[in-house]
Formats: C-alpha cells, sequence, structure tokens
C-alpha cells in the first residue's frame, strides 16, 4: 500500500487526478477501522493532513464555509452561532479524541447513511465543494451529494475542499438514538432546520434509509399550512411526524429494527420541530 502526503492543495489534487484510486485520508476515524478489520484494503492512501487550506474556515460569499479538514471540536466550539444544528450534531460525534481528529469533510467522504453531519447539512441546504484538477471546482447539493450506501456523487479524480452552509436565520435542532449516550453509532437520527425569511422547514434523515435523505412531503406540508405566528398546531405536528417516518426506509440489523426506526424517526421530528417551533416563538417574543 503506497502511502501519498502532498502538502498543498494543488498537490493533493494532481495526486487524486493521476493516482484515482487512492483513498483520502484525513481524521482516518472511518478509513482506519475499515482497514483494521480488513473490509477494504487499498492500493494507496491520501494523507490530507498536511494540507493547511481544509482547516480553514469562516464566511465566503453569504455562506459559512468549513474546510474538509476542520475537526469537529472546532465546529462545536467556534461555529455553533451560524451552525447551530451541526454543531450539535458535531457534540454526538465519538469521543472528545475522535471529535479532535475527525471532520465534516471526512464524514461526507464516507458517505454512511448513519453519519451524524448528513442530516444537519441536508436540513440546512448545505452545499458541498468539490474538485478535481482538470475540471476545477463544482459544488453539489447536499440532497444530490448522497446516491447510494457509502457511495456519493464525487467522480474519481475528485476531493472534497468544504462544505458551504448558510449561516442560520432560525432555530435548528439535531437529535438521535442510540444504544447509549456516547461513542455509538445512530440507531436512527433526524436534523430539522426553521428558515423564517422563506416561509421553509428543512428536515434531515439519518440511519434510517439506504442513504441520509430529507422528508420531502413533511417540508410541502409546513409550507402549505404553517402559521408562522402562531403555536404549533397538535394536529400539524402528528401529521409531520407521520410524513417524516413515511419518508424513512431503514433495515433490521443489530442496531435496532426497522419498525422501531421508522416509529423512532417520527419522535424525533415531534420533538425536535416542538423544539425548533418554541425557540422560534420566543424569539418573536424577546
Amino acid at each position: 500500500m503506497d502511502f501519498l502526503r502532498p502538502t498543498t492543495w494543488a498537490e493533493a489534487l494532481a495526486v487524486k487526478a493521476d493516482q484515482p484510486e487512492a483513498v483520502p485520508i484525513q481524521g482516518g476515524t472511518d478509513v482506519m477501522v475499515e482497514i483494521n478489520f480488513d473490509v477494504r484494503r487499498p492500493v494507496a492512501l491520501l494523507d490530507l493532513n498536511r494540507v493547511a487550506e481544509l482547516r480553514e474556515w469562516g464566511p465566503a460569499d453569504g455562506y459559512c464555509r468549513v474546510g474538509a479538514g476542520v475537526p469537529y471540536t472546532t465546529v462545536v466550539e467556534e461555529l455553533g452561532g451560524p451552525l447551530p444544528g451541526l454543531a450539535q450534531a458535531s457534540r454526538t460525534v465519538g469521543s472528545p479524541q475522535i471529535r479532535n481528529r475527525g471532520s465534516v469533510g471526512g464524514n461526507l467522504g464516507a458517505a454512511s447513511p448513519a453519519g451524524d453531519s448528513h442530516p444537519p447539512l441536508l436540513a440546512a441546504g448545505a452545499l458541498v465543494e468539490v474538485e478535481s484538477r482538470d475540471r476545477g471546482v463544482r459544488l453539489i447539493p447536499a440532497d444530490e451529494f448522497y446516491v447510494g450506501v457509502k457511495r456519493s456523487a464525487l467522480e474519481p479524480d475528485e476531493l472534497i475542499r468544504a462544505v458551504r452552509v448558510k449561516p442560520a436565520t432560525g432555530p435548528q435542532y439535531f437529535s438521535k438514538v442510540g444504544t447509549r449516550n456516547a461513542m455509538v453509532i445512530a440507531v436512527c437520527s433526524f436534523a430539522i432546520a426553521l428558515h423564517p425569511d422563506e416561509r421553509r422547514v428543512g428536515t434531515g434523515i439519518g440511519s434510517a434509509a439506504p442513504t441520509p435523505r430529507r422528508a420531502l412531503d413533511a417540508e410541502k406540508l409546513l409550507a402549505a399550512e404553517l402559521d408562522w405566528d402562531a403555536p404549533l398546531d397538535p394536529g400539524l405536528l402528528a401529521r409531520f411526524g407521520e410524513l417524516c417516518a413515511a419518508a424513512a426506509a431503514p433495515i433490521d440489523d443489530v442496531r435496532g429494527t426497522a419498525g422501531y426506526r421508522v416509529h423512532a424517526i417520527g419522535v424525533l421530528a415531534r420533538r425536535t420541530l416542538g423544539w425548533a417551533w418554541n425557540d422560534h416563538l420566543g424569539r418573536r417574543a424577546a
């Protein structure tokens, strides 16, 4: 197995173009586990830890741009204001050691349906910034990025450079079910983002389908019937939960049954919308 260590982004893109089979590695929290358990044996590893550009974050063209190498710890400590949903999800990732090494970019690269960062990125309408040496930069909407179980829309010569997320204009919440509170892969998860300026609610479902996905019918329901100036109607809340549950397509596995996951998504959807709505009304009253 070759171990390739570029020091600049341009070098990384050149290596990936010349050796598209090389597997990128940043924190190694997913890739090294698969290698250690002999799930995969890549011909080459492309170590991106020395590429400083990937650890940059800040405002860019109306977005909050988070480099692919920015660790979860930084998201929690520095980005809770503009990206509250992503920061909440980042707090639930593994242990402190994993949060110090793992990154949102790595989570996207793995494209696991159980990745904690995916639901808040979907709910917030994130864009994934990818680049190749020969074709340049393209922006992939989060809801077009996941194309199958652990498969993404990345081309063989592309690398993830950053994720772009509009700073929150309303409350955002993330919740997940696991067999314990820490260092656990989600049985299922759900994120919600209120966009009051657009009179729109975004959703994200994790670990309850072959890919992370939005609950589109549930979003349409709220767009049509939600009164942004009034308390949340209990009947509307119940229908929202039902539509979110219907959007899931889980399997039975060692972490939970399909039936339990469907039920739990409905519960998480109602809870997160309730939390977000109380927050929204509280801000209006303040």
